[in-house]
């Protein structure tokens, strides 16, 4: 590991100015920190979070469409853990089953399928958040779903797909960005070749990087030896888990139960083609006309900062409600909850290690 170290420093001394290195993967964060990593670079090398975390990157408005949903007498929610905390407009679904909602944390989509087997009488929204990672088993449930003619289960889909946030961050004055490392759990899901237009048009490395502290020290160098000698290209250091094409089977289930549509990112705002929605084959599954779902206007905490630490503008320290009237306990925004939010990684390991 301390050759490789070695090398960062070699190469930074080449490249010979700041440098600024995205990792867009939330586990990735959480992993920089839990290694003390950054304080192994050198201080013109610097490792940015972005938009990986897929909870923190959901709208306001869309927590609110699932706290309406969990009001109603009619309606079991099915969600992952990490969404039961985020802070809503007024309320949040944790706070909602505090007061007699039907909110049920289920660890895969097939536990919700087997909950909307088992209760009849009710109508089963699983909450769908997540990047490609996740938006395939969300689709295998959609069609287990089909194929067992069930009518009482639902998705409130929410799903993101990641090349077209990293493109938008790139058009994004406030943010100055020399190199991605891209996240390895996607991108088994979807292969490294979905970046190469990143690469081709915008002349900024990518380097598929895995989660263990050289993975992350391996992707880095790489990334520098692009930069230093002024080249811009896809490379793949999470060889062991990670091709060129990806897993074709996940991408075919995807791609039948999904269209791509815009999507709103916390933060970004609107971006073309970065969602996806539930297509016509299987809208009875999808919540949103099925249900009568509506997204009203959201009302986020005017304090919170969490769109811009998503961006990689700031970090969660310059934030005034970091660590004061923001904490894990008592989170103003979902960078504070979610078990790969910036502000929850800034929070747990300490500010000292985090400014380093």
């Amino acid at each position: 590991m301390m050759v490789v170290v070695q090398r960062i420093g070699e190469l930074a001394e080449r490249v010979g100015r700041d440098v600024n290195l995205m990792e867009v993967c939330g586990t990735h964060t959480m992993a920089a920190f839990r290694s003390g990593l950054r304080q192994l670079l050198p201080s013109t090398v610097h490792l940015i979070s972005g938009p990986g975390c897929p909870v923190c990157v959901t709208d306001t408005n869309y927590i609110d469409a699932a706290i309406a949903l969990c009001r109603r007498a009619d309606v079991i929610v099915a969600t992952f853990g990490d969404l039961m905390r985020v802070p809503g407009s007024e309320s949040s679904l944790e706070n909602e089953r505090a007061a007699g909602a039907e909110v049920r944390v289920v660890y895969s989509p097939t536990d919700a399928v087997t909950l909307a087997q088992e209760n009849s009488a009710k109508k089963i929204v699983f909450l769908g958040v997540g990047f490609e990672t996740t938006a395939p088993t969300v689709a295998a449930s959609i069609v287990s779903a089909s194929k067992a003619g069930l009518q009482n289960f639902f998705v409130l889909a929410a799903h993101k797909t990641m090349p077209h946030a990293m493109e938008a961050l790139l058009h994004d004055q406030q943010v100055k960005i020399d190199g991605f490392i891209c996240p390895g759990h996607v991108t088994v899901i979807t292969g490294a070749a979905m970046y190469r237009f990143i690469c081709e048009k915008y002349r900024i490395p990518c380097v598929v990087g895995g989660f263990e502290p050289f993975d992350m020290l391996k992707a880095t160098e790489m990334l520098l030896a692009q930069i230093a000698d002024g080249r811009a290209d896809v490379e793949v250091e999470y060889s062991r888990s990670v091709n060129d094409r990806g897993n074709v089977a996940a991408q075919k289930l995807m791609a039948e139960v999904f269209e791509e549509c815009d999507a709103g990112w916390r933060g970004i705002g609107n971006i073309p083609r970065s969602g996806l929605t539930i297509r016509m084959k299987y809208a009875a599954f999808d919540a949103v006309p099925a249900l009568g779902v509506r997204f009203e206007p959201a009302r986020p905490h005017p304090g919170c900062r969490c769109g811009d630490v998503l961006r990689g503008v700031i970090t969660p320290l310059e934030c005034k409600l970091f660590g004061k009237a923001c904490t894990p306990t008592d989170p103003f925004g979902p960078c504070m909850v979610s078990s790969e939010g910036t502000c929850a990684a800034y929070f747990k390991y300490g500010k000292r290690q985090a400014a380093a």
